[in-house]
C-alpha cells in the first residue's frame, strides 16, 4: 500500500509542478519597468497584452466608442478579442495599475514602453468606466471612473447613465471589492 500512496503522491507533485510552471507569475510586489512589463500575444493576433506585473490581459486597443456603464459592462461581456471571449469591465484598482503618474498631461499617463494604441486622450472622450460601484453614493447609481490625461490624479465618480469609454480585460478575479 505505501509504494502505491508514494506514486500518486509523486503523480500529484508532478501535476502542481507542471500547472504551476504554465500559470504566469504576477508580481504585484515588484514593478517591471519599460517593454519588458508587456508582452503583445500572438494567440490573440496581437489585439491582446498580457501585463507581466498583474498577470492581466488588456485589449491592445481598447474601444473609442462611449457606452452607459451597464453597456460597458455588457460591451466587455460580449466581447470577442482574438477570438477569445470571457473580457469584462475592469475594477478600480485593476485599471489603475496601468498608471505611471510620472507622466505628464496631456499622456496618456501609461508605464514607457506600452503597446496600446487607441487610448483616448482628447476632450470629451478621454474618461474610463469601472466595474467599481462608487462607496460614496447611495443607491449604487455612480461608478469609478478614471482618465489617462490625469492618471491616477483623475479619479472620480459619475453617474451610471454618462456615457464614457471602456478598456475591457481578462483574468484577476474579477470581483467589484467596491460594491
Amino acid at each position: 500500500m505505501k509504494p502505491l500512496r508514494s506514486v500518486l503522491l509523486l503523480a500529484l507533485l508532478v501535476t502542481l509542478a507542471s500547472s504551476a510552471a504554465a500559470r504566469p507569475v504576477t508580481t504585484w510586489d515588484k514593478q517591471i519597468k519599460g517593454p519588458t512589463r508587456f508582452q503583445v500575444l500572438k494567440d490573440f493576433g496581437g489585439a491582446a497584452v498580457l501585463d507581466k506585473e498583474t498577470g492581466l490581459v488588456w485589449e491592445t486597443s481598447p474601444s473609442a466608442d462611449p457606452f452607459t456603464w451597464e453597456f460597458a459592462l455588457y460591451h466587455c461581456a460580449t466581447l470577442a478579442v482574438g477570438g477569445r471571449a470571457g473580457w469584462r469591465l475592469p475594477g478600480i484598482t485593476e485599471l489603475l495599475s496601468l498608471v505611471d503618474p510620472s507622466v505628464p498631461p496631456p499622456g496618456p499617463a501609461l508605464p514607457a514602453g506600452h503597446p496600446f494604441t487607441n487610448v483616448q486622450t482628447n476632450v470629451p472622450k478621454f474618461v474610463y468606466w469601472t466595474a467599481s460601484n462608487s462607496p460614496f453614493e447611495t443607491g449604487a447609481t455612480f461608478a469609478w471612473e478614471m482618465n489617462f490625461v490625469f492618471g491616477a490624479l483623475s479619479v472620480t465618480t459619475t453617474d451610471k447613465s454618462a456615457t464614457l469609454l471602456a478598456w475591457c480585460v481578462r483574468g484577476g478575479n474579477g470581483v467589484d471589492p467596491q460594491s
